[in-house]
């Protein structure tokens, strides 16, 4: 991307903005709801490293609503340097794992996880916390960010079923994302190689990212345990969709 048009501020304001808020009232994670407008109107190999940078300011906003109070240290101290060990693991193996299957494999674990959460009455049920559960969901959701674009799909399958406090579960993906994206930003940097335009539209959609994540935390506010539980899915559900499409029309 060598030059910069008004329908790239447009769509790239309005994706930023949507990732912000989601990111703001559910936790992160779920930028794929955002980035597939981009395609739109650029490369996925540019939205990538347009988006990559623009998830710290939205991750520091975010840490102003959700401090330390709001994380499960337990998991925190497992998931994010698991992540960052998965992190390294998917560039590592950007050339060796097809994306395709990866994106089918995530996106049908999701949904089976997802579709067992509905058909059981929605509850909120607080299952055992285990070491292992921890450790395997950091280093794929790790992996899955570098390869398929998909780290929170991963997270939200251990997250969700412990049942944690909408704050808390909001909280702990906030600062697995921060140490998560300050660390594969710079594989994406370097392999998207931003111009002078992007860049620029970088600089314009930072104040956007750092207002949708405000606009996000009111949304959170106004949500109880149940219905923010309900969205998480929702966004699990469609993440996990859009992950399956891209991996099944791969083949096609």
């Amino acid at each position: 991307m060598t030059e910069l048009g008004i329908e790239h501020v447009l769509v790239t304001g309005l994706s930023t903005l949507l990732i912000a808020v989601v990111k703001g009232a559910f936790g992160g994670g779920f930028g794929l709801v955002g980035i597939p407008l981009m395609s739109l109107v650029m490369d996925p190999i540019s939205a990538g490293a347009i988006v990559a940078p623009l998830f710290i300011p939205m991750d520091v906003m975010a840490l102003r609503y959700f401090p330390p109070r709001t994380w499960s240290a337990p998991d925190v101290k497992i998931l994010v340097p698991t992540a960052i060990v998965g992190i390294g693991l998917g560039t590592l193996m950007l050339s060796m794992l097809d994306a395709r299957l990866v994106s089918i494999t995530i996106a049908l674990v999701a949904l089976a996880f997802a579709a067992q959460w509905y058909a059981g009455g929605q509850k909120i049920v607080a299952s055992v916390r285990k070491t292992w559960h921890a450790v395997l969901a950091g280093i794929v959701s790790g992996i899955t960010t570098m390869v398929a674009h998909s780290g929170g799909p991963p997270l939200a399958v251990y997250l969700l079923r412990l049942g944690l406090q909408k704050e808390v579960y909001v909280g702990t993906t906030t600062i697995y994302f921060l140490f998560g994206n300050a660390t594969k930003v710079w594989p994406w940097l370097y392999l998207g190689k931003p111009t002078a335009a992007m860049w620029t539209l970088i600089a314009i959609c930072t104040p956007i990212a750092m207002f949708g994540v405000w606009l996000g935390w009111l949304v959170h506010g106004k949500l109880d345990q149940r219905r923010m539980y309900q969205g998480c899915y929702f966004l699990l559900v469609l993440s996990a969709i859009k992950l399956l499409w891209d991996g099944v029309r791969g083949f096609l």
